[in-house]
């Protein structure tokens, strides 16, 4: 009895230094209503159970792999949504176990192989594009929460993978995004890989923002022209479709040939928040209430079934986190609290014991809860921010009234510039302490304040 109790000791203290960085903020986002009953604990908890129960660190080499539904295979798709976690979770370890593992089974285009048998053996050739977008956000919010001047740059790794998407995974004159990079464009696209919030991350970071401004109006197009031409109830997309939103005949291995919206098209809503959770664009505003509509058609968020015809018909009578948690984070658009606080309940209450469903339902938590947030605007680590070797620390970020400046040196001169360079207002540093900044005049929008060589960006409300 000893010794069992020693070994579950031992158990339990490797369990919790594993996890002792983790960490979640729980922030606001600049646009959408976020929910009032968020437990702290919540997203950890989440995070940590999806952790336990799908994680494999016995690749060797540092690396570590998501377990697909049959736990010998590991998908890109697993990988990606994995790195996108652990990133948002401040899990380092995981992180960079599963970016090894990631670039372990690259092919010659950059992109990891789509379906890995165990750790070493390719069982399906060639990219998913949706593990590349995933991964790239991963990467950027890594540079930023863990700096680059480790084994891992995280931003040139980030910067290349952005790059093999933009050569391999769209389509060459239309901005198509393909569903891989071996096939597929305007005769073929998968309207879930849309995210056009992630799009405009790119631009910004790589500083090609026509580009992937041009990859989000045509994501917008074929999405609006999908749901036109086949005269779909609500936000009913497809799986499948031509870049003209007609029915792709080359899917036919999909459900209903890819002409449902099924376990692919059910992370477009969930996709689409971002970018209004981000940027708050009108086009993804307009597709989130087209998703408020249909839960209302259905009598509410626990009436939603797990896949319909794009004619509003279900597929199935039971309930799936997949489907309900993405229409949970389309509702973060609706302006009214008990409808947001709902949609967080019935997200978190919502359970499953498949890798699709518990990997999507801690994203969709993570999402709701204010937990992924834009890598680009939201300042994560002071990383970027040290001079002297004294972290300056500006917070909160976003901010609706004023900003709290930590370890600026007394008596430098704060100047705020908005996004084009202009300059907005200067204060002084009178007490290195905390300096309070008055930004309640400000209108809203992207900032960026200097002080001696700290520049950081924030986000007026």
């Amino acid at each position: 009895m000893k010794k069992i109790t020693f070994l579950l000791l031992f158990s339990c203290a490797c369990f919790f230094a594993q996890n002792s960085n983790i960490q979640f903020t729980n922030s606001s986002y600049p646009f959408g209503l976020k929910p009032t009953n968020i437990q702290n604990s919540d997203a950890k908890d989440a995070y940590i159970q999806w952790k336990n129960a799908f994680v494999d660190t016995n690749c060797g080499g540092g690396r570590a792999r998501v377990k697909f539904d049959d736990p010998n295979f590991t998908v890109s798709e697993g990988i990606a949504y994995g790195m996108l976690l652990a990133a948002y979770a401040n899990d380092k370890e995981l992180l960079d176990g599963l970016w090894k593992y990631y670039k372990s089974h690259r092919n010659a285009n950059g992109v990891m192989h789509w379906k890995i048998k165990g750790c070493d053996t390719v069982d399906g050739q060639n990219g998913a594009t949706d593990a590349e977008l995933d991964v790239a956000i991963a990467l950027i919010v890594a540079g930023k929460r863990f700096g680059n001047s480790g084994e891992i740059n995280y931003d040139n790794d980030a910067k290349e993978l952005i790059a093999a998407m933009k050569q391999h995974e769209i389509e060459a004159g239309t901005f198509v995004l393909k569903p891989g990079d071996a096939w597929g464009g305007s005769d073929n696209t998968n309207p879930s890989y849309f995210a056009p919030g992630y799009f405009r991350v790119y631009g910004e970071f790589t500083n090609d923002v026509q580009f992937w401004n041009n990859v989000t109006q045509k994501s917008y197009a074929v999405l609006n022209a999908n749901l036109s031409v086949n005269n779909a109830v609500d936000c009913l997309v497809s799986d499948w479709c031509k870049a003209d939103g007609s029915y792709s005949d080359i899917v036919p291995w999909a459900f209903n040939s890819g002409k449902s919206f099924y376990y692919d098209a059910a992370r477009t809503p969930w996709r689409i928040a971002t970018d209004f959770l981000w940027y708050g664009k009108a086009e993804a505003s307009d597709y989130l209430k087209k998703c408020e509509n249909f839960v209302n058609r259905v009598g509410g968020l626990n009436n939603i079934k797990a896949g319909y015809h794009q004619d509003g018909t279900s597929v199935h009578n039971f309930n799936d986190p997949v489907f309900t948690g993405s229409f949970a984070s389309a509702l973060l658009v609706v302006n009214n609290q008990t409808t947001v606080d709902n949609a967080y309940a019935t997200t978190k209450n919502l359970t499953s014991t498949q890798y699709f469903a518990t990997t999507l339902r801690v994203l969709y938590m993570f999402t709701l809860s204010g937990n992924l947030f834009n890598p680009v605007s939201e300042v994560l680590s002071v990383e970027e921010v040290k001079e002297n070797k004294v972290k300056q620390i500006l917070y909160p970020n976003p901010t609706t009234n004023e900003l709290r400046l930590v370890n600026f040196k007394l008596g430098n001169k704060v100047t705020i510039y908005n996004a084009l360079g202009k300059e907005i207002m200067t204060a002084d540093v009178k007490n290195s302490n905390m300096e309070l900044v008055d930004v309640s005049r400000l209108s809203s929008g992207i900032y960026f304040i200097n002080s001696g060589n700290v520049k950081i960006k924030f986000i007026k409300k």
